[in-house]
């Protein structure tokens, strides 16, 4: 019997009658799922990717458990002054991603479709739409949001405020990247903590902003130099790994767990064995639920994933002493804010730096950004020597991909990578 699915199908079924129940029914299973995860499970990754499934389900379950000392943030939203104000922050992406894996996601896709929601909408925004309006995800106490990187969040969170009729703060970043722009930032970035502090009724010190970007900057710190000894080392790990990257470096940067997954994951990649494996790049969304990459990616030492860009978009020197501008600049400056040069430039960067045989452009269904960038990207790796393959899916419902398709096109390339490499 395949629990999981059965799992799924219970919540599915529970859903439209009984939310509640199936929110309480959810949350067994997290947890359950939580104690596996210290005892039995991932045996097979080394301790800081064992510790990081732990740290992101721990948020999950506190989300779900607590959600009048939770904050619902878009993915680039500094959480710094929500952690010093202790409110757990957690994404649409994130909880939409656990939903999927429980395979329960199709009532909230189904739901949306028939309130006339696009499909062409992100599949993660869908999903989050859906738990929200069917009772199933609670509401958070409030709601901090930008624009950097995703348009959907445009619709979402201005929405869902409406709905749960709670109040939010919207970051409004400008295109160009300039130290006018990271000022202007900053000044919102204030305003935002003041919010947060009002919220609740815990003020955001200037002090403690500090020591937490201080940790943001350790952090990104010991990430950068874990890259770089993906050039010759490979740690065992799966494609869920590389996304619970993307959330510590995210929405937990600059908390004492995410400063401690960095340090650990430098530690296991000094005593990881030498591998001469494909090496790969992966921007954007990586697709951990699609059986197809799974099968070619997870734990195989002859082909992996290095890195992707959405767990180093923003990896720059951070002056803690001046809390606002760092956190601003991060944003301002993040390879994803303004036209496609800056992701393409630090994508060559990044390769270099992680000994990339090649690169893939996932082309997440709903992602205007980035299937409207893709093509120009390729070229532009491919000029500088970097074999790139787009790859067509959806990150969130992999029933609304080609698994055949993918596994064709990504095969074919590893196998062209394979050759070259001879």
């Amino acid at each position: 019997m395949d629990i999981i699915k059965t799992f799924g199908g219970m919540i599915e079924n529970m859903v439209p009658k009984n939310p509640m129940g199936a929110r309480r029914l959810l949350l067994m299973g997290y947890r359950a799922q939580r104690l596996a995860l210290s005892a039995l499970a991932g045996k097979k990754l080394p301790p800081s990717k064992r510790y990081v499934a732990r740290a992101v389900m721990d948020v999950i379950i506190r989300a779900l458990a607590h959600p009048e000392n939770a904050a619902m943030v878009s993915m680039f939203t500094p959480c710094e002054p929500l952690s010093v104000a202790g409110i757990t922050p957690y994404s649409i992406e994130t909880l939409s991603g656990y939903l999927s894996g429980t395979e329960c996601e199709k009532v909230f896709l189904d739901h949306t479709a028939g309130e006339g929601i696009p499909e062409t909408m992100c599949s993660f925004h869908r999903i989050f739409i859906g738990a929200a309006d069917t009772g199933l995800m609670p509401k958070p106490k409030f709601m901090v949001y930008t624009n950097v990187a995703c348009d959907g969040n445009m619709i979402t969170f201005p929405y869902l405020s409406h709905k749960y009729g709670i109040p939010s703060y919207f970051i409004d970043v400008p295109y160009e990247k300039s130290e006018d722009a990271v000022q202007n930032v900053a000044k919102q970035l204030k305003e935002m903590s003041a919010f947060v502090g009002d919220m609740t009724g815990r003020p955001v010190t200037e002090d403690a902003l500090r020591e937490a970007v201080g940790r943001s900057a350790r952090t990104v710190s010991n990430y950068i130099n874990y890259l770089g000894y993906q050039k010759e080392r490979r740690l065992p790990g799966d494609l869920t790994s590389e996304m619970y990257a993307v959330f510590m470096n995210h929405i937990l940067l600059g908390t004492k767990e995410s400063e401690k997954y960095s340090r650990m994951l430098l530690d296991d990649i000094k005593k990881a064995p030498i591998n001469s494996g494909l090496r790969l790049l992966w921007l954007h969304l990586v697709p951990y639920m699609q059986p197809s990459v799974k099968k070619l990616l997870n734990f195989n030492g002859k082909a992996f994933i290095t890195t992707c860009d959405l767990a180093y978009e923003s990896m720059i020197p951070m002056d803690e002493s001046r809390p606002y501008e760092a956190m601003a600049r991060r944003m301002v400056y993040s390879c994803y804010n303004g036209n496609p040069k800056g992701r393409i430039l630090q994508a060559i960067n990044m390769a270099k730096r992680t000994g990339a045989d090649g690169a893939v452009i996932f082309a997440h269904w709903g992602c205007k950004a980035t299937i409207g960038a893709a093509q120009i990207i390729k070229k532009a790796l491919e000029n500088e020597g970097l074999p790139t393959l787009i790859l067509d899916g959806d990150g969130c419902d992999p029933s609304n991909s080609s698994d055949g398709q993918i596994a064709t096109r990504l095969g074919a390339f590893l196998e062209m990578l394979g050759g070259k490499s001879k």
